[in-house]
């Protein structure tokens, strides 16, 4: 279900992977939501954005704080590239999180490079703590 979902476009499946984030949401205090943004150019070849989709169609508001460089295809990487993954995001220069509770969302945690490397960048930007919520672990 979840290649369906994130390789072959079947967004339908946000509306039941959403069900399980809404209730998840229930048990974590945060000041914002942000989905892992994609590259232009992977947001292209897939048609929308996982993370955003799991957010609209749980009806949670997100706040698109963070950018992504254009980079090979995670899936493409081993266990040890993805672990060593280079700077891939860039915090939107307004960006102010003093204080802030961050809460990021995503399709799938593998090895958490991904979250890490989100986590860092909007630390740096001053939010007080950073926690995620996936629908699978890969």
């Amino acid at each position: 279900m979840l290649a369906r979902f994130k390789y072959r476009g079947d967004y339908i499946l946000a509306k039941i992977f959403s069900q399980k984030i809404q209730k998840e949401l229930e048990k974590i205090s945060y000041d914002a939501i942000v989905p892992i943004p994609l590259s232009n150019e992977r947001l292209l070849e897939r048609g929308f954005n996982q993370s955003t989709a799991l957010a609209t169609e749980a009806n949670i508001n997100v706040a698109n704080l963070l950018t992504r460089v254009h980079t090979e295809k995670q899936s493409k990487k081993s266990r040890q590239e993805r672990i060593h993954l280079q700077q891939v995001f860039n915090r939107r220069d307004d960006v102010k999180l003093e204080g802030e509770n961050i809460l990021l969302i995503d399709d799938i945690y593998t090895t958490g490079s991904t979250l890490r490397h989100a986590a860092k960048i909007l630390k740096e930007a001053g939010a007080k703590s950073v926690t995620s919520i996936t629908i699978a672990r890969g």
